[in-house]
């Protein structure tokens, strides 16, 4: 028979289902708006493109693809609790519109992850550039999917740009927004280049800043929060993004493809430093040295090989070790999230939330 992977049920303390459910609830409230918005505006984009050649348009499709496929759409939510921490109340179009820019601008980063990553699966489906080589080829293919993520940015960027908003709100929303895209961009580029330095100043940037700090800062701005309001935001968001990303990592090491859509083992096959699978490199000795060595950063190990090496890392008590650090830093933003000049709504929501991104199994 098969063997299974280790679970990545969480093991956290203070795990609520019932607050849990209700950031859920809200997600799956927001989630067919931004979704019908989302099909929409980037099918006018992809007419957009038609005039200048077929080739642009399977391009600029693939991304387009890969934005629509599904997800959780937790970013767009947390738009929307933004806004709900706040005395002022925006239309329910507006953050709309600035919630689908967010799921934009995350594809993008998906798109380049996974090619940067090599993972050929992304959703349950093909990644951008799995797409774009079976039509050019591997070179060409993988060439188009960055330029197709870079085409997405600059969609999302624009959309921003265009909103309708007094100007000096729209200054205040865009410069929000770029820093949270530059952010991420240096995230992503201590995350491959620092090899496990760090790493949570890494996921601080890479993560934090444009899954929970940016999305819930821009939905406060068009709120009309005053500074001290998106500073307390901030203060909840990073920690929470950090044990988000820790959470992540988990379950990238320990669920199966049919949970993560991604294939088993791609984390090891790559080579990514994971909290998980640091603390374990830096600990392994004898046969689970080998091990760790055999796998880690080839893209060539076996089924068997990466199943190994999942087992060791476990056995080393990484797994444990990282679920204790995801409870400390749950428990340092509901401190936070607690002294927060917020909404009693917003309040709720973020706990919900909290609870909802740190403790979940996939």
């Amino acid at each position: 028979m098969k063997k299974q992977p280790p679970r990545a049920s969480s093991t956290a303390s203070g795990s609520n289902p019932e607050l849990k459910s209700t950031f859920l609830a809200y997600a799956e409230q927001v989630r067919p708006k931004v979704e019908s918005h989302l099909h929409a505006k980037l099918s006018r984009e992809i007419r957009g493109v038609k005039t200048l050649g077929p080739e642009l348009v399977s391009a600029c499709s693939a991304l387009c693809e890969v934005c629509l496929r599904g997800g959780k759409r937790i970013r767009a939510a947390l738009v929307f609790v933004g806004a709900r921490c706040t005395q002022g109340r925006p239309s329910s179009e507006l953050l709309t519109e600035i919630a689908a820019a967010v799921e934009l601008l995350h594809a993008y980063f998906l798109v380049h992850d996974d090619w940067m990553d090599g993972d050929l699966v992304r959703r349950g489906g093909p990644s951008a550039h799995a797409m774009l080589r079976t039509l050019y080829g591997k070179e060409k293919g993988d060439a188009a999917a960055i330029l197709a993520g870079d085409w997405g940015a600059a969609v999302a960027n624009q959309w921003i740009a265009q909103l309708d908003l007094p100007k000096e709100k729209l200054s205040r929303l865009s410069s929000a927004y770029y820093a949270m895209q530059r952010a991420a961009i240096h995230g992503q580029l201590r995350d491959t280049l620092a090899e496990g330095h760090n790493l949570e100043r890494t996921y601080e940037l890479k993560t934090a800043s444009y899954t929970v700090q940016g999305p819930l800062a821009l939905g406060a701005i068009v709120g009309g929060a005053k500074p001290e309001t998106l500073k307390a935001l901030r203060a909840v968001a990073v920690p929470l993004g950090v044990a988000f990303q820790l959470r992540d990592d988990l379950i990238g090491l320990f669920s199966t493809e049919s949970e993560t859509g991604k294939p088993f083992g791609s984390d090891i096959k790559s080579g990514k430093f994971t909290a998980a699978a640091s603390y374990a490199l830096g600990c392994a000795r004898g046969r689970a040295k080998r091990v760790l060595d055999t796998a880690f950063g080839n893209p060539n190990a076996t089924q068997r090989e990466l199943y190994d090496a999942v087992q060791v890392i476990e056995s080393l008590g990484a797994k444990v070790k990282v679920e204790r650090r995801i409870a400390q830093l749950l428990r340092i933003s509901e401190r936070r999230l607690r002294e927060a000049p917020i909404t009693t709504e917003g309040r709720i929501l973020l706990a919900s939330a909290s609870q909802a991104l740190a403790l979940r199994s996939t």
